[in-house]
């Protein structure tokens, strides 16, 4: 009894400190009785949603809301969708908005479900907790599953870290002090063999070199376990998961983001997760805290005094992806999350439990620093947060304007199209994703020309109905940032945002707020 009461309660801290984390934003999220998402990608998913509500069954293989009239051949799939369509389905009774009430919390409540997981999985290891506090509160695993962000990567977390886990408990070289049948091996195996093709199924990209790195460094410990007999389950189980997907999905996943075309390249420095996180970025410390530092030497210590420590693969995954988030910062997600399922195992050699607890504290002193930043904002961030949630609601104002039972497709900063394409209903030109990038590309060309006899034969190509102007100077300076060319005196965007009146016959104001100017295509 006593033992199930202190499981609850552990049970409620953890789930507590999860939900609070990742619903730190919700002033952000929950605006004037409207739901705003975090990333101009989380619009472009929602707006796959609304299309499989409104066509049940409907997989999502070509998106005709971005780069009009071609559109593209997206990289999402269909698990998060249908994950988000079924848990709107649960809050019908509850909301007038199930899908956008679906979509701002999908991620954190598989935040918690991982949290639940990793709670249940690691009750046998000595300092578990550790590895819990730096799930719940390390930034950087919390941005990636915040209200209000229905990104693919809050489901591929939680099924690289079961798939991971399995993987460990797989494992019969003494890290874990238990013995291990061989139905339960096959039990884990199965586990392992599903989730990992699920976070394939949901992304081709970091899944599939995390199992790759897994499988090579199987292979080098015992060439034996892969073809082991525990693990046939798991395989076919692996094997029956690609085979679903692949009959659903009917396309081979796009490995486009590693491109190196110039115009690629361009756009790629715009995006954060795609930029380079250098080594000595004081960002390692938010993500970790101090024990980075004091990890290399834990790993020392662990495989020269103990036989207790983290196994191989993991301390393999754990420098890949290290290495791997200096290239991209995408990559940080994977990083840290090995980083915490590591902690308990490296830390096990240390008897005494106060010196840990107490270096642990410690050592998260810069992640403190910066929830601290983050719960009580300075002026300047505080006056930028209300600017910006009042941008969005002005926005989705003048976006509903555009709303019509035809299609008029519209031309916007490439960043601003998902948003407005989901809100009116309408086509873009642009979108957010690197396979928009003929559509990001004509929609810079536009904006920062200064011929407008080039702006009307492109307005006319993509059949375009109407063009939003937003602030001339970020419009100006990300779009010659894309195309890598020097930003013109007088463009295009800035006589439209500056000086409407001065705009051509064939560009007529229609409607504007203290945000963004509307105008209508006349054709000739």
């Amino acid at each position: 009894m006593i033992r199930a009461t202190l499981s609850i309660i552990q049970i409620a801290i953890l789930s507590v400190l999860i939900l609070a984390t990742r619903c730190v934003n919700y002033q952000d999220v929950f605006v004037a009785g409207n739901i705003y998402f975090t990333d101009a990608d989380c619009y472009a998913r929602m707006t796959r949603v609304q299309m499989c509500s409104e066509h049940p069954g409907l997989i999502v293989r070509h998106h005709e809301f971005e780069n009009f009239p071609t559109g593209t051949t997206p990289h999402t799939t269909a698990p998060l969708d249908y994950l988000i369509l079924a848990l709107s389905i649960l809050l019908k009774p509850f909301s007038a908005h199930p899908i956008d009430v679906a979509g701002a919390f999908i991620s954190p409540l598989l935040a918690l479900f991982g949290g639940l997981f990793l709670w249940c999985w690691s009750v046998k290891l000595r300092y578990r907790w550790v590895m819990l506090i730096l799930y719940a509160v390390s930034p950087i695993l919390v941005h990636g599953t915040e209200l209000g962000r229905p990104d693919h990567q809050s489901l591929l977390i939680l099924l690289v870290t079961i798939a991971i886990c399995a993987e460990w408990s797989l494992r019969a070289d003494g890290t874990r002090a238990i013995e291990v049948n061989s139905r339960k091996l096959s039990e884990w195996s199965v586990i392992s063999g599903i989730a990992w093709g699920l976070a394939i199924w949901t992304s081709a990209y970091e899944s599939l070199v995390l199992l790759l790195l897994v499988l090579v460094v199987k292979l080098f410990e015992n060439p034996k376990a892969i073809l082991a007999k525990s693990g046939r389950a798991g395989f076919l189980c692996f094997a029956l998961v690609i085979a679903i997907a692949l009959l659903i999905e009917r396309r081979i996943p796009s490995f486009s983001i590693l491109y190196s075309d110039p115009l690629f390249q361009n756009w790629a420095r715009t995006i954060g997760e795609l930029a380079h996180v250098s080594p000595a970025n004081p960002i390692w410390l938010d993500w970790t805290g101090y024990l980075l530092f004091v990890t290399p030497f834990l790993v020392w210590i662990g495989v020269t005094k103990s036989k207790r420590t983290a196994p191989v693969f993991i301390l393999a995954l754990l420098v890949a992806t290290y290495v791997l988030t200096i290239c991209q910062a995408r990559w940080g997600y994977f990083f840290v999350l090995i980083f915490a399922l590591a902690m308990p195992s490296l830390l096990e050699p240390i008897k005494s439990r106060t010196a840990v607890w107490i270096a642990f504290f410690l050592s998260i002193f810069p992640m403190l620093r910066d929830w601290d930043e983050k719960l009580w904002p300075n002026e300047a961030e505080l006056v930028n947060r209300v600017a910006q949630r009042n941008e969005s609601a002005q926005l989705r104002e003048l976006a509903l304007s555009l709303r019509s039972s035809e299609n008029h497709p519209f031309l916007a900063p490439w960043w601003l199209s998902p948003e407005i394409a989901y809100w009116s209903e309408q086509t873009g030109v642009a979108g957010s994703s690197h396979e928009s990038l003929p559509g990001i590309e004509d929609s810079a060309r536009a904006f920062v020309s200064q011929d407008w006899e080039t702006v009307r034969k492109l307005l006319e190509n993509h059949k375009v109905a109407w063009v939003i102007a937003y602030d001339s100077e970020r419009t100006a300076q990300n779009s010659t940032e894309i195309l890598g060319v020097a930003a013109p005196q007088k463009p295009v965007c800035f006589v439209l945002d500056k000086t409407p009146s001065k705009a051509p016959p064939f560009l007529v104001l229609s409607a504007q707020n203290g945000i963004a100017k509307l105008y209508r295509v006349v054709a000739r």
